[in-house]
């Protein structure tokens, strides 16, 4: 891997995960100690990060999670996917929302729907339906990510172990047939696989600008999930790839 293209996925796994230790990053990246401090030091030149003994982490998570609630890029298409996704929730049914900016869209337009049972791994997402009459909502435990104010990890994990769910809305931060669905973080692969075993059907939810996008770590093939929902602003080539694949695509 490019050192350039290295230190671009060193800034994005800590922007996710708030933090990082440089023995964590050696071990990921397949490189030397020495090497990662002198990543981190071009980071921190950069703006990007704040380095501390034994590893680095982002300023301000203050600032970052008003930034993660409030400034989300292409609003006007995650709204349209969650309104599609409207037609595939029924009043009585069993539901896993993802941490993320579209299904964060799906918890404010779900309210209004009965007997509902939702779990959830984001924060937010339980501070918007907490107290909404007909929705019982259970979160999971697990390791705070103030980024996405959300938690993580086994802990997380193993909450799922044993449920049987209708319905998951998962998100993605990049989907391509070559590396499947990817994150920016490592310690989200192992609930993204808990909820997806916990569900009937999964649905996940990406606009258009993830497509043929890849983060850091893949959680493998796209035949993981059931249907993909979108926004209309996708790129002819991926609807014809996609069906191609027998991949299930629903345009918002």
């Amino acid at each position: 891997m490019l050192p350039s293209l290295r230190r671009e996925k060193i800034a994005e796994l800590i922007s996710e995960d708030g933090s990082a230790k440089v023995v964590d990053l050696s071990k990921i990246f397949k490189v030397t100690e020495a090497t990662i401090r002198q990543d981190l030091e071009k980071l921190e030149a950069e703006g990007l990060l704040v380095r501390e003994h034994g590893g680095a982490y982002i300023k301000n998570y203050i600032d970052l999670m008003s930034d993660s609630l409030s400034r989300r890029p292409n609003i006007d298409k995650k709204e349209a996917i969650a309104r599609k996704c409207m037609e595939f929730i029924d009043n009585g049914d069993s539901i896993i929302l993802d941490s993320g900016s579209t299904t964060t869209e799906i918890a404010k337009k779900i309210k209004g729907k009965r007997n509902l049972n939702i779990i959830t791994n984001a924060l937010n997402i339980a501070l918007i339906l907490g107290g909404e009459p007909g929705i019982e909502l259970n979160v999971t435990g697990g390791e705070f990510k103030p980024p996405t104010v959300s938690v993580t990890g086994q802990k997380s994990a193993d909450f799922f172990t044993g449920l049987n769910v209708n319905k998951l809305f998962l998100a993605t931060a990049g989907i391509s047939l070559k590396s499947g669905l990817t994150y920016p973080s490592m310690s989200d692969l192992v609930v993204k696989r808990a909820m997806i075993e916990a569900a009937e059907t999964t649905y996940l939810v990406a606009d258009s600008t993830k497509m043929g996008k890849t983060a850091f770590a893949s959680l493998g093939a796209l035949s993981l999930i059931d249907y993909i929902i979108t926004d209309s602003e996708i790129d002819a080539k991926y609807v014809e790839l996609f069906k191609e694949n027998d991949i299930k695509l629903i345009i918002a």
